[in-house]
């Protein structure tokens, strides 16, 4: 027997709404909302491998009245008008679903549901196997032998037992259970009283509404009985509201359902232009790999030509081979690209030596192209040229014509983009596929190193990357000029490069037997703490075990439970600080948490990061993963090392100065608040700046009512987390829990902060104003950020995306003054001689190894740059540290 052919039917509406609801914050470089489509597209290609249909038919509802509403006017009245996020992508979704080749039906008056049981209906009939798509239970009814439900989300499937478990009858008498007990989502009234379970017994029992009614009498619940004589045509009603129609006047014919092949030059050209690189690999055939003339200059001949092309070129990217770590890993080869689609892989030695044994050796190679990529005259492209000029810093090469980074290009377009990989940027912007190191390479286990990759593929891997850049950075100037980013990206992200690879290079100094010793000290007061909560809770348990801790907290202690979670009741921060009012177990398990998460997170792990080399650790800096433009590090850290912890103060000691040098560290005073006071104008918070005052003190003098005699230091503290709340945009719910006040007290210091601070409130009006008219906020410099969610209808969503276009102007300002601070800095350095350097950079704080005799020089500069960064509103302050140590430095 042939097996049958197979009929998908998509609640497409259904699908709309799962998929926008399921993606928070995601939008392109434009700030046009893309979530619905890209999980909406995904839920497409993930249906289509497993399904295999041999039809598909995609069924959407249509805005306006239908015959529902005609027979009941109330009908759906209360469901939410549709965000305007969700019906923008609307027709780039139904023009993506055409792109499949999917046959789209929506008719006016009708309902999804009713074209699909309309079709489902017709097509089981003639012989198919049918399968409805969706979440909606109301289309359980249509299911028979040979028409199932399917809920792929959950990955569950529905036949007729299947729903006879769910609701206690068949299929076909689902509409009769809906027209006693309603519903609720599509507003049909039901009967007043009656729920799920005793619709289901009812219509068990008496087989029909009609039979319910007419056998009234013999039920035995007066409430019950009342309810069903008095509402009698609100049940007839609802259960006609429920009755999906499978008789619509359809003019389809099997064969324009028939699934047919993907249209790859259509959906290539969407999934460009909303920049879904994942979602372009999916396409049949992928996209269109890059090409060109790709050569290995492979003798001292074609060296010294592509040295005189590269000293006459305008502009050339370049792409540096490296396996592993740029500052420890072996330098495999260099590609460059001077025109697209023509790129030059220079090989080291190292490499199939077979393949060039009349090539130039390794250490005639890098010294013939030093003097090119060390001229700052070049202008050069690539991508994550920090990583490269680390590389060739190695071999004494300081990278400094760099011009163009198509990774930090992509950033400042987007900041929260989908990645900044190079291969995912061509394919979302260029539409276009290279090599990945992962096909070149291959994975796991089985992964060879570099030097072991046969020369032409590695010429052609390196050259895809050189000449994808070369493309790449062209588009993105273009479109950074054209969006009012050209000085941002020029005068501060491009100048940053060189900064953060000297700090990277540089590296900051570590005492391993200092971590060594602390370590072991740490392992003591661990013992000790274990030992206290096996006391407290009167048995031993793994303290690491959130299950077994819930059992000890809420079953044998009978504390009060913390939040329902899934795997009960939350036993977080949170939950734990207060419950540690009541009992001293919770305490212990907080200081034992805190002391594990220190131990296995810094002091075990930063003398495995020691460079055997230098001595030296040589952490990551982050241009392209903050949202605000903060920079982040990595490998390790720095930035959640706890500055006033005993334990983490310890842990700062171990960042020490060599001998005769010492650490200076200058840190920002406050200059998120002095930012908001330039930003805001507020007359009040520019004159306690001009005038030197506790910000702090003044706000609580303020905000409390009193002279700024009588603010306590209690008072000061409540006004401090007041300031930075307002900054975060905290609402009065946060607040109150922040200060431990009652939520209406919490509310009356905001409104009395906004009485006395009314520029402020002014500010934040005007900036939630300009983020709902744009999509985005910008920082004084102009960096963007987009915020797709901040006109959504999901409350949680649209409050997230309001404290975040509050937040960023600051945050995102105090960013950018800290980096342009670290630029002229090391320009001052550089021209001034100095052999002191930048070595760290944490939240508002830049540290400094600076030999002893350099110090006060060192402090004056230092101090005047950062200070004088900005022509702000009110000053600038520093607070300069000097030290041995790091903790030393900051005390």
């Amino acid at each position: 027997m042939s097996q049958k052919e197979k009929l998908l039917l998509v609640d497409g509406s259904n699908y709309l709404h799962r998929a926008f609801y399921a993606l928070g914050d995601l939008s392109n470089s434009r700030g046009f909302p893309t979530n619905a489509i890209y999980v909406f597209t995904n839920m497409l290609l993930k249906l289509l491998k497993t399904q295999k249909p041999d039809y598909l038919v995609m069924v959407f509802d249509v805005k306006g009245p239908t015959f529902r509403h005609e027979a009941y006017a109330p009908y759906k009245a209360t469901r939410k008008a549709m965000p305007e996020a969700l019906a923008i992508q609307i027709p780039l979704i139904k023009e993506i679903v055409a792109g499949f080749s999917i046959k789209i039906v929506e008719r006016q008056g009708f309902e999804a549901d009713d074209i699909i049981g309309t079709i489902a209906r017709r097509e089981a009939a003639r012989g198919l196997s049918v399968v409805i798509v969706s979440g909606d239970k109301d289309l359980m009814q249509l299911v028979t032998p040979d028409i199932t439900l399917a809920d792929t989300l959950k990955d569950i499937s529905y036949d007729v037992e299947a729903v006879k478990s769910r609701f206690g009858v068949p299929p076909e008498k689902i509409p009769e259970v809906l027209g006693l007990m309603g519903d609720a989502v599509d507003n049909i009234p039901g009967v007043p009283g009656i729920g799920p379970k005793t619709a289901r017994e009812l219509i068990a029992a008496y087989g029909s509404v009609e039979g319910v009614l007419a056998g009234v009498d013999g039920i035995r619940s007066r409430t019950t009985k009342r309810a069903l004589v008095e509402h009698a045509g609100d049940a007839r009603l609802s259960r006609d509201l429920a009755v999906i129609k499978t008789d619509l006047p359809l003019d389809l014919s099997l064969a324009d359902c028939r699934l047919g092949e993907p249209k790859g030059d259509v959906l290539k050209g969407i999934f460009t232009e909303l920049e879904f690189s994942s979602l372009l690999q999916e396409l049949p055939g992928g996209d269109d790999i890059l090409s060109g003339n790709y050569r290995v200059t492979g003798n001292r001949l074609d060296l010294t030509a592509l040295r005189e092309k590269l000293a006459h070129a305008a502009a050339f990217s370049l792409e540096v081979i490296c396996d592993g770590p740029p500052l420890s890993g072996k330098t495999i080869g260099l590609a460059f690209c001077i025109e697209p689609k023509e790129a030059f892989f220079v090989p080291l030695a190292g490499i199939s030596p077979e393949d060039r044994e009349d090539g130039p050796a390794a250490d005639e190679v890098l010294p013939a192209l030093q003097a090119i990529l060390s001229s700052p005259k070049v202008n050069i492209y690539g991508h994550d040229l920090k990583t490269a000029s680390l590389a060739l810093f190695r071999h004494g090469i300081n990278l400094a014509g760099i011009a163009s980074d198509t990774m930090v290009a992509a950033y400042i377009l987007n900041p929260t983009g989908h990645g900044f990989d190079l291969a995912d940027l061509l394919r979302s912007h260029l539409g276009a596929r290279i090599i990945s190191t992962g096909e070149l390479l291959g994975n796991g286990a089985r992964a060879i190193p570099f030097d072991q990759v046969e020369l032409d593929r590695l010429k052609i891997y390196a050259c895809l990357r050189a000449d994808g850049a070369m493309r790449l950075a062209g588009k993105l100037d273009r479109e950074i000029r054209e969006a009012g980013l050209a000085s941002l990206y020029s005068e501060i992200e491009i100048p940053l490069i060189a900064v953060l690879r000297d700090m990277e290079a540089r590296g900051v100094l570590v005492d391993g037997t200092r971590l060594k010793s602390l370590s072991s000290e740490m392992e003591e007061a661990l013992d000790l703490s274990e030992k206290r909560i096996y006391a407290l809770a009167g048995e031993r348990f793994n303290v690491n075990s959130p299950k077994q801790l819930q059992g000890i907290l809420y079953d044998k202690l009978k504390l009060p439970r913390g939040r329902k979670i899934k795997e009960g009741f939350s036993t977080d921060f949170e939950v734990l600080t207060a419950l540690a009012e009541k009992h001293e177990l919770p305490a212990e398990i907080l200081v034992w948490r805190s002391l594990i998460k220190l131990k296995t997170t810094y002091v075990n792990i930063l003398p495995r990061l020691i460079n055997p080399r230098t001595g030296r650790i040589h952490t990551s800096y982050n241009q392209t993963v903050t949202a605000t433009g903060r920079l982040s590090s990595s490998n390790p850290n720095l930035q959640n090392i706890p500055i006033r912890t005993p334990e983490g103060r310890r842990i700062r000691q171990a960042f020490v100065a060599p001998p005769g040098a010492t650490l200076v560290t200058a840190d920002y005073s406050q200059v998120e608040l002095r930012v908001l006071a330039h930003l805001s104008r507020d007359e009040a918070l520019i004159q306690a700046f001009a005038a030197g005052e506790d910000i702090h003190a003044r706000t609580a003098a303020e905000v409390f009512g009193v002279f700024a005699e009588m603010v306590t230091p209690d008072m000061r503290r409540q006004a401090k987390v007041i300031n930075f709340g307002i900054i975060y945009g905290m609402g009065a719910f946060s607040l109150a829990k922040e200060l431990g006040v009652k939520q209406n007290e919490a509310q009356a210091y905001i409104d009395n902060y906004f009485r006395n601070f009314s520029g402020v409130k002014r500010f934040l009006d005007e900036t939630l104003t300009r983020a709902r008219t744009f999509g985005y906020v910008t920082t004084l410099f102009d960096r963007r950020r987009f915020l797709p969610e901040i006109n959504s209808s999901n409350a949680p969503l649209r409050s997230f995306a309001e404290r975040t276009a509050v937040n960023t102007p600051i945050q995102g300002t105090a960013a950018d003054l800290i980096k342009v601070a670290m630029i002229n800095i090391a320009r001052v350095f550089a021209e001034k001689g100095l052999k002191s350097a930048m070595i760290m950079q944490v939240h508002d704080e830049l540290v400094f190894e600076v030999p002893l005799e350099e110090k006060d020089e060192v402090i004056r500069l230092v101090k005047g740059e950062m200070e004088g960064v900005g022509e702000l509103a009110v000053p600038l302050k520093v607070d300069i540290g000097l030290g041995e140590n790091w903790d030393e430095a900051h005390s």
